[in-house]
């Protein structure tokens, strides 16, 4: 494994999986990570993806390296041939080729702005760190993707499921502002190469993009698509057609008990932060069949279990 973006970077994503909960059941963890530094940089806000990631490269034995890139470094500019003479101070390609210099392995986060649809869907940062930092390159989050998140989804669906193939289904929740499509995108991307059967359902108006959902079952009908479900994903998502809007709808979308009663006593999941009461009630989310903080244990393993791929396939 040369970089870590998407599933697509995988051979075998349940293969992965199984190694990622082989190492968490492991009681002694190989410090192949000894003098090799990672560079975490964050656009954004993080809480779980940074401690995680963190705590995963130690276990390895790695050093740690933090930059909050918008408030520790000077501003980057990302387009080809620009002339220097505004608010940016630093080239991305002069930027990414020190950090290279410095780190063994740079792990990104950023965001989409959900102003310029092609321009996100570009993820012009991610692969401009991969053109010119000449290291290998993890995404702690794109602006399509969030791939280390839905690994630790996988490796908890494998440690809950209680049949082969469960039925998966995500559904859209309201939230107070426009949220990104990343985690929804990438969820579906990977239950899918998991060989899971999966059911999408959100109000008319946020269908998300093909390229993610080819193969899944789309339904605007909450509680037909929640019937006899095994694992309940619950997400917010803006628009995708009509770019980064937040469009009203009428119905009521927030996953309660009552609504739960249709599925197979489905566990349910949530990448977390959640807005409580807003996105998902109370009475699921401190449910026994919520599984948030299980999730959230899991990125750890999902972030050790690609260093370590890294480290071996690399140096």
């Amino acid at each position: 494994m040369k970089h870590f973006t998407s599933v697509n970077d995988i051979d075998d994503p349940m293969a992965l999986v199984k190694e990622a909960i082989a190492q968490k059941n492991s009681k002694e963890i190989a410090q192949i990570g000894k003098n090799k530094t990672i560079g975490l940089l964050f656009f954004n806000l993080s809480l779980r993806t940074r401690m995680s990631t963190q705590k995963a490269a130690q276990n390895l034995g790695m050093e740690v390296m933090i930059l909050n890139v918008n408030n520790d470094g000077w501003a980057l500019e990302f387009e080809e041939g620009a002339v220097m003479n505004g608010k940016t101070v630093e080239h991305i390609k002069d930027a990414a080729a020190v950090m290279g210099l410095y780190c063994d392995i740079l792990a990104i986060r950023c965001f989409p702005n959900l102003e310029n649809k092609e321009e996100d869907y570009a993820d012009n940062i991610i692969h401009q760190f991969i053109q010119y930092a000449k290291v290998p390159v993890v995404s702690l989050e794109s602006a399509t993707r969030h791939p280390l998140q839905s690994l630790a989804d996988m490796i908890t669906i494998q440690e809950h499921k209680i049949k082969e193939k469960p039925k998966v289904v995500l559904t859209w929740a309201p939230h107070i502002k426009p949220i990104p499509q990343v985690v929804a995108n990438s969820f579906a991307e990977w239950t899918l190469a998991s060989g899971y059967d999966l059911t999408i359902t959100h109000p008319e108006g946020y269908e998300l993009s093909e390229e993610f959902t080819k193969g899944a079952t789309i339904e605007t009908n909450q509680q037909k698509a929640l019937q006899d479900a095994d694992f309940v994903y619950v997400k917010n998502w803006s628009s995708y057609t009509d770019y980064g809007k937040v469009l009203p709808i009428t119905e009521d979308w927030m996953l309660t008990n009552k609504k739960l009663e249709v599925t197979n006593s489905a566990k349910v999941m949530h990448c977390l932060p959640v807005r409580r009461n807003v996105e998902l009630s109370d009475e699921v989310l401190d449910n026994e069949n919520s599984l948030i903080l299980q999730q959230a244990e899991n990125r750890v393993y999902a972030a050790q279990t690609v260093l370590k791929k890294i480290l071996e396939t690399n140096f």
